[in-house]
């Protein structure tokens, strides 16, 4: 092990003990190697004559670049644009990210978090983490319904396996109880994995029910349990009415014991309508400065080794959008368009009480989805036929869940669209009816 990785290790062990351990193998051999990057760095701050450290061209004082490409980009300087990005982010950004996170979850008032770290977006996020935390055979803690990437990124990648308990109970609310119980399950570490709003349902839990899960881990905690838990906040702020809690489940679970570490992985990705942008962050919280210390140059560690930087453009852009006088007037504007368009969702549903002949809705409150579970349909076969015979075009889960993205369909579409699901449903009951 590098003499780097022990430094850090050992302020681990003295801050707190227990994020050490929860710590992977990779995770305690990772290190921010003090090297080009580094004396580049330091260069870029004091060699006022000549800097002749990093890889980069430059020509009259300025990154070098094509014209071609510039005309296009002529608002930006070029030294925001084609120079390389730090491995943790373009600084104004990590700063601007941290501030919107503070404003917007007031239960971290108080709380130690590290400056979010630039990712090349959620996936990248996740990836980050599960190499910072994951060993081969750790179990990782997942309600039924869940993203299809988790198993790539958790259990192809880093041999985890999965286990999950029911996503909601009887009366539509989350299934604490179920978390709790495999929690119970569990020896020693546990990773648990918060995605609000979930996909694929759309579902964001309430205030009472976000204590109940904070409850939950918190008991699992103080019965010595070791608990990783890792917030998707992917779909974060887009809650469309009170049922859902108007923060993240991170802002509750940060500092909440020793025994548990707290990550938030979210981006630009969905909250800011930006997907090809590719930005997005990781923070964490724990109650030693000096461990998210560590925590933060152990990620830069990773993406040193992986893909040395998250995009300059993408950052510059993102930035520019957030410190734009227009910036909050835009995204109101988008999140109204996103929330008439559930709220007629709802009224469709509502209207039509005999579309539940076909289907049972899951209950669905925010995000960019909803999901319904099938009555005697396969959730594949009703794909493929709304698809070959309609043209329409929906996701299947699993057997009997098929995914709606109301995001990216016109308010005035949604009734047609649901009434064209629900008669292509019919008539494959029908068919099965019959072949029954």
């Amino acid at each position: 092990m590098n003499d780097a990785a022990k430094e850090l290790n050992r302020t681990l062990s003295d801050e707190n003990p227990h994020v050490l351990h929860m710590l992977s193998d990779l995770g305690k051999d990772l290190f921010y190697p003090k090297g080009v990057l580094t004396q580049s760095a330091e260069a870029k701050a004091k060699a006022g004559k000549y800097n002749a450290t990093i890889g980069i061209a430059t020509s009259q004082g300025e990154s070098m670049h094509f014209s071609h490409i510039q005309e296009t980009l002529s608002a930006y300087n070029p030294d925001d644009i084609y120079d390389y990005a730090p491995p943790q982010g373009k600084e104004p950004l990590r700063q601007e990210w941290l501030k919107k996170m503070r404003l917007e979850n007031p239960s971290l008032a108080g709380k130690d978090i590290s400056t979010p770290i630039v990712t090349n977006a959620l996936t990248h996020g996740l990836s980050i983490a599960t190499d910072l935390f994951v060993n081969e055979g750790d179990t990782l803690l997942l309600p039924d319904k869940y993203w299809g990437n988790y198993n790539f990124i958790f259990g192809v990648r880093r041999k985890a396996s999965i286990e999950t308990y029911p996503l909601f109970q009887q009366d539509g609310r989350f299934n604490a109880a179920g978390l709790s119980e495999l929690l119970k399950k569990q020896e020693e570490k546990a990773i648990v994995v918060l995605n609000f709003p979930n996909n694929p349902t759309g579902y964001t839990p309430g205030e009472e029910e976000a204590l109940e899960i904070v409850s939950v881990i918190l008991e699992a905690a103080e019965a010595g349990k070791e608990i990783v838990v890792l917030v998707d906040d992917a779909y974060y702020n887009l809650f469309y009415d009170e049922t859902a809690i108007q923060e993240s489940i991170f802002s509750k679970l940060a500092q909440v014991h020793d025994r548990v570490l707290c990550v938030k992985i979210d981006g630009a990705t969905k909250e800011n309508y930006a997907w090809g942008f590719r930005v997005g962050f990781i923070t964490y919280s724990t109650k030693s400065e000096k461990a998210l210390r560590v925590l933060e140059e152990k990620t830069k560690g990773i993406i040193r080794g992986t893909i040395s930087s998250a995009p300059h453009p993408s950052q510059t852009f993102m930035l520019r959008a957030m410190q734009s006088p227009e910036y909050e007037k835009e995204k109101s504007l988008k999140y109204n368009i996103m929330k008439k368009r559930a709220d007629k969702v709802k009224a469709v549903l509502a209207e039509n009480k005999h579309y539940e002949d076909v289907w049972t809705p899951y209950p669905f409150n925010s995000g960019y989805f909803m999901c319904v579970r099938l009555k005697d349909i396969n959730a594949g076969e009703l794909r493929v036929s709304l698809l070959e015979k309609r043209g329409i075009g929906t996701i299947s889960i699993n057997e009997t869940d098929l995914r709606i993205a109301f995001s990216c369909v016109e308010e005035e579409h949604i009734a047609d669209l649901f009434e064209e699901i629900y008669q292509e449903a019919k008539q494959l009951q029908k068919q099965a009816e019959l072949s029954g």
